[in-house]
């Protein structure tokens, strides 16, 4: 297993006392559609981890596959403006959270970034996340998620 995804998996372990099982694909899981191929699950199974810079902070955003984030729905969400609304490019998410883009999982960040979930991904009784780096994702209970991510329930 990758070390970044070792990494995950025993922070996870330590700091929340869970037990994840990692899945690592040599294909790789970098879209949301790969990984539902990989993994043999529907698309809206996938919690995408989008971060993004709301003026100085970063956000992370856990959606389902299909959905995308609204720069201004999330604006209006944290009491911004939409342009002080962004992605964040992959040198802030890898120096603020720890992870790369493409890997980054709903928690176990090197900072606290509010995190934010779309609802949608609590119908499903399971869902898969990344685990650090673009080929590894982990499945979870979304409860489980959320009590672990503590994130604020979001409608995408």
């Amino acid at each position: 297993m990758h070390p970044t995804a070792e990494k995950f998996k025993d922070t996870v372990s330590e700091e929340f006392n869970l037990d994840l099982e990692l899945k690592e694909f040599d294909e790789g899981t970098k879209t949301a559609a790969d990984a539902a191929e990989a993994i043999g699950c529907e698309v809206a199974q996938i919690a995408k981890s989008i971060v993004m810079k709301a003026g100085n902070e970063l956000v992370v955003v856990i959606t389902s596959g299909v959905n995308y984030v609204g720069e201004e729905e999330l604006a209006e969400k944290i009491g911004v403006t939409p342009e002080d609304v962004r992605p964040a490019n992959p040198d802030e998410v890898k120096e603020r959270l720890g992870w790369g883009i493409g890997g980054v999982p709903p928690f176990a960040h090197e900072s606290d970034p509010g995190i934010f979930l779309d609802t949608s991904l609590k119908s499903f009784d399971t869902i898969w996340a990344a685990a650090g780096t673009p080929n590894t994702v982990f499945p979870i209970a979304p409860e489980e998620l959320i009590r672990v991510a503590n994130p604020e329930l979001i409608d995408l």
